[in-house]
């Protein structure tokens, strides 16, 4: 009797419409799969099209295109003797399906609908795609052409059913169904379904991945069985990362893990299990039994195949592992670093340039650029052919080989420190040593006589000259005055990135890093066209408290000592003239608020789904110890005024790694107008009147106690 099964997951570095790409990826998993003796072969959601296509699911294009990369995996010899599951859109009926297409030796046992669509954050399935509603029930469907002259069938099924091979049964489910409250696994269970499967399209967010590891353990834990879990790794086309984490399970142990971050394309992980443990774990726990007896089955598609061997006694089968799950700090070294190199190598540009201002922010961007140095280089180390291909593309020569990380991040990385008369000497100085010591290509320069130009071609115009606020100018003329810096800043990153290279006799451009937090994007503290505004922002989704304590990694493990001085400094602008040659501005001087507050509201806003009322209530208990409820009324009104008299600032944020869920990002994210009433004159009315009759009730019980 068969006992040990082979299976293979994997997670794959996809792109969206990248269908060639994709199917050469595809079939290198299979390859492997098929060469370390799996028998199943699970891939990652809609991977034959890539997940990100957006509004290209619209077009009859894309399931076409997908149709005929089918066709191709059908009728490879490649992909022969081994049960291969992969995602795809499918047209049935005239509704547009989320769909996993389940085939063997050039036949289609299955093609299997998602049922429970993801819509919430990033994720917008609901507008391109239909859940299947109907549980348990199969149609019968009509195959194009192409594929029939593969398969030779012209009808195949269609629906919710699982599949029953020779030695044990299987059943899918995509993605956001692991995630819903009546997954498909709960009942596939009780009818018999030893072997979960699900295709993921999951993004990172910092601190997530214990969640999704939590989940696909405790599937299993309470009505055993296998589970295995495929998923998307990599950006494929925008703001998300997809990061990989593929893992394998039994009665609720984990007993194979992916990597969550790394630079190959293709991750293949292969287990041998026992049936038999499933079934004895099963046998014991009478609730599930008693519920089992009265589950309704699922239509089952027989398969004539086994995933064991008849003689598999000796065969040894995996054991469980503890997962090894990453600290914040390394997922912001990790996750935004490789989301950058598939950026850099995919938009084939030359490297990157990053306006370093000695702070923390534009430090820690420049850190993560370095941390991808290190990445790709231990990648060339460790015998990735397509990292060493790429390395070589973008720095156009056919024999470079990336070996010190240093030395790679000075042929694609250049630091920009742009001065002006506002400028403290302590920040040039540790923008310089930290450009040293990560190895840029640095450049120091002084914007005074553009900013001087643009202001003189005012003052000829209008016949008046601002001034800043020290030295007698209002509120206007002190803020034009710092915008005109900060845009002249913008203006010339672009410039030197499109010509640097050129001026050192290298071929290409370069894209423009920014290194706006997401504390200061919800604020608004930015320019509008400044610094912030680049073509892509690794930092964009972290906020200021996290990239301190990843600055501190950075101490640590990469031995950056010019980071000491940066994480003592106070964070500055430096945009109004110095005092003495010192810094007199300060940033949160400037908002009114500290970075800490900044995350607290951050989270109550997005995920709490607080309006300024609910805030205050909330905050009138977490800040009971510190403030009054008169004082936190006053923090929350001028967060919301500050917010929404800035929110047009976000229409034009520079696309960021999302790594927060409470990124104010207006693209997809954080879907918000960007013309408020800012006065709030009803919410700010209905917080006075819980101040005023606290006031009232605090009063009344002091003078109850003096009494």
């Amino acid at each position: 009797m068969g006992r040990a099964v082979t299976v293979a997951t994997c997670a794959l570095n996809q792109w969206a419409l990248d269908f060639e790409g994709n199917l050469e990826r595809i079939f290198r998993s299979i390859d492997i799969a098929k060469n370390r003796g799996a028998r199943y072969r699970l891939g990652p959601e809609l991977e034959i099209c890539g997940y990100g296509c957006s509004d290209h699911y619209y077009e009859s294009d894309t399931l076409l295109h997908s149709f005929q990369v089918l066709a191709k995996l059908l009728e490879s010899p490649a992909t022969q003797d081994i049960i291969c599951d992969v995602g795809m859109p499918v047209l049935h009926r005239n509704v547009r399906y989320n769909c996993r297409v389940i085939f063997l030796n050039k036949k289609i046992l299955l093609i299997r609908p998602k049922i429970s669509l993801a819509n919430a954050g990033n994720y917008r399935e609901l507008r391109w795609f239909t859940p299947w509603n109907r549980a348990r029930h199969v149609e019968e469907y009509f195959l194009p052409r192409i594929i029939q002259e593969v398969t030779g069938q012209e009808t195949v099924p269609f629906g919710d059913a699982v599949l029953a091979t020779k030695d044990t049964c299987l059943g899918a489910e995509i993605c956001e169904e692991l995630w819903a409250p009546n997954s498909p696994h709960i009942e596939m269970g009780l009818d018999g379904v030893e072997i979960f499967t699900n295709s993921s399209g999951s993004h990172h967010v910092l601190r997530k991945a214990h969640t999704r590891v939590d989940l696909v353990n405790s599937a299993t834990a309470k009505n055993g069985g296998i589970y295995i879990l495929a998923n998307q790794k990599g950006c494929d086309g925008d703001r998300l990362y997809y990061d990989g984490c593929a893992m394998i399970s039994v009665n609720g142990e984990t007993v194979a893990q992916g990597s969550q971050f790394s630079l190959d394309d293709v991750e293949v992980l292969v287990a041998t299990l026992d049936l038999e443990d499933v079934r004895s774990y099963r046998a014991e726990i009478s609730s599930r039994n008693l519920a089992a007896s009265k589950v309704n089955p699922y239509p089952r598609v027989k398969v004539n195949f086994a995933l064991s061997c008849s003689d598999d006694v000796a065969v040894p089968t995996c054991m469980p592992i503890q997962w090894r799950h990453h600290s914040p700090e390394e997922e912001i070294s990790l996750g935004p670093a490789c989301w950058l190199w598939d950026y850099l190598r995919r938009s084939k540009q030359a490297g990157f340039l990053l306006p370093l201002s000695g702070g923390i922010d534009s430090s820690a961007t420049a850190c993560i650029v370095y941390s991808m140095c290190h990445q790709v280089c231990l990648a060339v180390k460790n015998g990735n052919a397509d990292v060493l291909a790429d390395a070589r593309k973008i720095v156009n020569d056919e024999t470079y080989v990336p070996e010190d990380p240093r030395e790679f991040c000075k042929r694609i990385f250049t630091t920009c420190y742009m001065a002006s008369e506002n400028s403290s000497q302590d920040t040039c100085n540790r923008a310089k040593l930290l450009a040293e010591q990560i190895g840029s290509y640095h450049i120091n320069l002084n914007i005074d006589a553009a900013v001087k130009a643009i202001v003189g071609i005012f003052s000829m115009v209008t016949g008046r000259m601002p001034r800043f606020s020290v030295y007698g100018g209002s509120s206007r003329e002190n803020l034009a005055l710092q915008n005109v810096q900060a845009r002249i800043r913008m203006v010339l990153a672009y410039l030197f990135a499109q010509l640097t290279l050129w001026t050192r006799g290298m071929p290409g451009g370069l894209l423009v890093l920014g290194s706006a937090n997401v504390d200061e994007s919800l604020r608004g503290y930015l320019t509008k066209y400044d610094c912030s505004s680049a073509d892509i922002n690794p930092i964009g989704g972290i906020s200021k408290t996290d990239l301190k304590n990843f600055i501190q990694y950075c101490i640590e493990n990469f031995q950056l000592t010019a980071l000491r001085s940066i994480m003592s400094a106070p964070p500055t602008a430096e945009l109004e003239p110095l005092v003495e040659g010192q810094v007199a501005q300060t940033d949160e001087a400037d908002m009114g608020m500290t970075y800490a507050e900044l995350s607290i509201y951050g989270k109550l806003r997005k995920i709490a789904k607080a309006g300024p009322y609910s805030m205050f209530c909330k905050l009138i208990n977490m800040w009971k110890e510190i403030c009054t409820p008169r004082e936190v009324a006053s923090k929350v009104k001028h967060f919301f005024r500050m917010y929404s008299i800035n929110r047009h600032k976000m229409t034009t944020l520079t696309p960021s790694y999302h790594a927060e869920n409470y990124s104010p990002d207006d693209n997809r994210f954080d879907l918000r107008p960007f013309l408020y009433n800012t006065t709030w004159s009803w919410q700010f009315r209905c917080i006075d009147k819980q101040v005023n009759a606290l006031d009232f009730l605090n009063g009344f019980t002091f003078k109850v106690l003096a009494m």
